[in-house]
């Protein structure tokens, strides 16, 4: 195929990647990564390239369960797994939603305080509009394609600005030795040297790799592939044809990986780095905070340094609160088949994690605010191992990512319209994870789970992790 082909088509794919990668950078990694630049300076810029490794890995496996059965994470659970398991990861499921919830809520809030001086506690009861407004507009079951590309694009704008607001603050800043900062990205000991390192590294790793982008990164493939089979046979089943799969599969890997370094990675990296270049030194670098990270780069840069990074803040705020409730329909339609309004389960979840932001808001202002903040990222992580193992199960099973070939022409490319190969037709091509990936997402939920593990087993024995 003509690169021009190639890119042409490449080009209707683009979308599902940069909404995933929001998951990726939304206020909670401005919290843990401050954090972590403000006391360690670059030294774990390395845990943030691992992370991203780690997210690129399991979202590989979800784009491939979605494109190969047609159905999410969340779908595929309550179809595969007995009832009280399923039930069992629905509850973390939803638990993870409320954390994440947590960081949008806060980021919004802060950034709100900052730019217009509304207080913390109007703040976060703002946060609940958001949900609402979202939920005018998102209806996945009414949506043609036409819409769902209107929907990214409005995505694709938010996370725009927000890679643009870091551009220019890394413009603004100094690095004195830039060798320290590529140093950065290699391996350290300091995580297992520094109880407080392994905490924030494990926050950054929760808010890196979200429980709840697992079940978007199943979902948001699937428009493409009903709209292929629709164009081509007049109709879709709940699985993709053959070759719809084979016309896509490829493009959203592609897509996805293309999306994550250069947006995820990238911000994820800004984020700290700017924190290490400005408050790394600073007599309460310890107890940085995103209030204080915008305060020193107005004082130490400049003013227009403090407030680009506190509309950086907003976008991601408002792009991260739009995936979240993308998240929240699918994890409450997938596992349990919800019937009540969206707008009802939304506002319920975002009203259970209002509550503690209030309260922290009310008696320990930013601080507290912050704490909780740092925590919920720490939860996330601690969920993370309960949401990937069925995804890794699922994609490793022959029986479940199989597809039939009867019935469906295989082969067909769009730019010749001509069938390539032709199959038996009781013939299952089976897409399941081969050696090498198994292997890879395994490695990756035990390092997770150990990491997990020692924070805890630390903890219990009176480690100071601040938790």
């Amino acid at each position: 195929m003509p690169v021009v082909e190639v890119l042409r088509k490449f080009a209707r794919f683009v979308g599902p990647g940069i909404i995933i990668s929001v998951a990726y950078m939304d206020p909670g990694n401005y919290s843990t990564s401050v954090s972590g630049g403000a006391q360690f300076r670059y030294e774990l810029l390395f845990v943030i390239f691992v992370s991203n490794i780690f997210a690129l890995i399991l979202q590989s496996l979800c784009v491939k369960l979605g494109t190969i059965t047609g159905l999410d994470l969340a779908e595929n659970c309550r179809r595969h797994l007995p009832h009280r398991l399923n039930l069992v990861v629905f509850f973390f499921s939803e638990l993870a939603i409320i954390a994440t919830d947590l960081a949008e809520v806060v980021g919004t809030a802060i950034s709100l305080q900052i730019l217009f001086g509304i207080p913390l506690l109007w703040g976060v009861a703002l946060t609940i509009l958001d949900v609402l407004i979202i939920l005018i507009f998102y209806k996945p079951e009414e949506q043609t394609m036409k819409q769902v590309r209107f929907f990214e694009l409005f995505v694709t704008t938010l996370v725009s600005a927000t890679v643009i607001c870091f551009i220019l603050e890394l413009c603004k800043i100094t690095v004195p030795r830039k060798i320290e900062l590529f140093q950065g990205f290699f391996p350290t000991k300091l995580i297992f040297k520094d109880q407080q390192a392994m905490y924030i590294s494990l926050g950054i790793l929760g808010a890196t790799v979200m429980p709840h982008s697992l079940f978007l990164g199943s979902s948001v493939v699937k428009p493409r592939l009903h709209e292929y089979d629709v164009k081509r046979q007049g109709k879709c089943s709940v699985q993709p044809s053959l070759a719809a799969i084979e016309y896509s599969l490829n493009y959203s890997y592609a897509e996805l990986i293309i999306s994550l370094f250069i947006i995820a990675t990238f911000v994820n990296s800004a984020i700290l780095i700017v924190a290490a270049a400005t408050l790394y030194g600073q007599p309460d670098a310890a107890d940085a905070d995103l209030t204080s990270i915008y305060n020193l780069l107005s004082y130490y840069i400049s003013p227009a340094a403090g407030l680009i990074f506190a509309l950086a803040m907003l976008f991601s705020g408002q792009s991260a609160g739009v995936v979240c409730t993308m998240a929240g329909q699918i994890v409450s339609q997938g596992f349990i088949q919800w019937t009540c309004k969206p707008w009802i389960t939304r506002l319920f979840t975002r009203l259970i994690a209002i509550l503690p932001c209030f309260v922290m808001a009310a008696f320990l202002g930013e601080k507290g605010i912050s704490s909780i903040l740092n925590f919920s990222q720490v939860v996330l992580s601690l969920i993370l191992p309960v949401v990937s193992a069925p995804l890794i199960y699922f994609t490793s099973n022959s029986n479940i990512m199989s597809v039939s070939t009867t019935g469906h022409e295989s082969g067909i490319d769009e730019a010749t319209e001509t069938t390539s190969l032709t199959r038996d037709p009781v013939t299952k091509v089976n897409y399941a994870n081969g050696r090498v990936l198994t292997v890879s997402s395994i490695l990756v939920w035990f390092t997770i789970s150990g990491l997990n593990l020692y924070l805890v087993i630390s903890y219990l024995m009176g480690a100071d992790v601040h938790f």
